[in-house]
């Protein structure tokens, strides 16, 4: 019994070190995302913070449309943050065996 808990043990701290390490290596990314076939553009880091917005010229004559795109084009950004996010944090736990039953408690 004393072995499987040790074993748990080293396997928790691995993985805390692996999450650590995925953690990192997303805050490094950005990802863009695009509305209106690329006329508007949002670049993110993958902690969620706005690096750049570019605007097509020809879309600020209306301001509604231009608001619109905006909005999708964060969305898009933000749906690739997440994405990344979950891809990299679920390979950082994967290899955990826990015993049947065991809940985490997250």
């Amino acid at each position: 019994m004393r072995g499987n808990i040790a074993q748990l043990m080293q396997q928790a701290q691995k993985m805390q070190e692996n999450m650590q390490r995925a953690q990192e290596e997303l805050a490094n990314i950005e990802v863009t995302g695009n509305a209106g076939g690329g006329m508007v553009s949002v670049t993110l880091s993958g902690r969620m913070e706005c690096r750049k917005v570019r605007i097509d010229p020809s879309v600020v004559t209306d301001a509604e449309m231009t608001e619109d795109l905006v909005a999708a084009a964060i969305n898009d950004a933000v749906n690739k943050v997440n994405a990344a996010s979950q891809e990299k944090l679920g390979s950082a736990a994967a290899g955990m065996q826990l015993p049947p039953g065991f809940k985490m408690p997250f």
